[in-house]
């Protein structure tokens, strides 16, 4: 067996339909300067579950391998990062509910990858299509494996333990019905004139978007207090709307996200296919005509 440590690993989820057929892949990065590769997929399936399901193979990798020294591992998912180092405790506080008592989605990839997961491992976010060798790989092995495609994956030349579940081995998830794929071009006009009640919690440290410009708290005194509290109640009914969006399924436009999040439609686009706005992971879904459509999903 091999005596080169493993030095960092990255990760990453494809989906061709969202959901659709799905693949995985994962780069290891050697001491040595050797890589070893990993991948898999999965006919009908989402790109969160192939995000799990790639970090899943690279703990169960990293468990069979004889290392005690931390590694690195990266993921361009904000949704895994932020679920298995921030989100997850609370999940299981509540018995694997969200804060609306909802369950928590995927939550048989989460339990897994909770049970492999240990300090010897330090997660990071790595943007997406930004030049990262190890991420610009692990995207080809991922979206190789969701298009049916042959691609050669670097092995290592060693005999590795066996895991307890195989790493090779792409979870099938459940299918997600069609007819929650809904899409409504005048659905934030319409929503904004509707908005039901809610008592659900908005607040939450994983916040770091804002529809409303940030105030400098040296200059809240020369705010008046009414127009603080207006923002307020701005804010609360962006999010109302958000919640409802991602209850019902709905699927939104680039430009409809952006006056959502009161963003330019350019800075939606470019944050990638998957990533985190305060409290729901927004993934692209599919590109109908000229438009790009987007889900939220409700997360903490």
């Amino acid at each position: 067996m091999s005596s080169a440590k493993i030095q960092s690993i990255y990760t990453d989820g494809a989906c061709s339909g969202n959901p659709g057929p799905g693949g995985w892949g994962v780069v290891i990065n050697f001491s040595d300067g050797t890589l070893h590769e990993l991948g898999g997929a999965a006919a009908d399936t989402t790109n969160n579950r192939m995000e799990l399901q790639a970090a899943i193979a690279a703990l169960q990798f990293l468990a069979a391998y004889p290392q005690v020294e931390p590694i690195a591992l990266y993921t361009d998912s904000e949704y895994v990062r932020n679920g298995i180092t921030k989100w997850i405790a609370g999940w299981k506080k509540k018995g694997w509910k969200t804060s609306q008592g909802q369950p928590v989605l995927n939550r048989e990839l989460w339990e897994t990858l909770d049970q492999l997961n240990s300090r010897q491992v330090t997660w990071h976010y790595v943007r997406g299509h930004t030049g990262d060798i190890g991420n610009e790989r692990c995207d080809t092995i991922a979206r190789a494996f969701s298009l049916g495609q042959s691609i050669a994956l670097k092995q290592q030349g060693w005999e590795k333990q066996e895991p307890d579940q195989p790493i090779l081995t792409a979870i099938t998830p459940e299918k997600i019905p069609s007819d929650t794929q809904k899409t409504n071009a005048n659905l934030l006009e319409r929503l904004q004139s509707n908005v039901k009640d809610s008592n659900h919690d908005f607040s939450d440290p994983t916040m770091t978007d804002s529809p409303i410009p940030p105030i400098v708290d040296s200059a809240l005194e020369d705010i008046p207090r009414e127009v603080r509290v207006a923002q307020l109640r701005n804010l609360i009914e962006t999010l109302r709307i958000a919640d409802e969006v991602a209850k019902e399924s709905y699927l939104i436009s680039s430009s409809e996200l952006a006056d959502l999040m009161d963003i330019n439609a350019s800075a939606v686009t470019s944050r990638g296919d998957n990533w985190v706005w305060r409290n729901w992971v927004v993934s692209r879904v599919r590109r109908e005509g000229n438009q790009i459509l987007w889900q939220l999903e409700r997360v903490d």
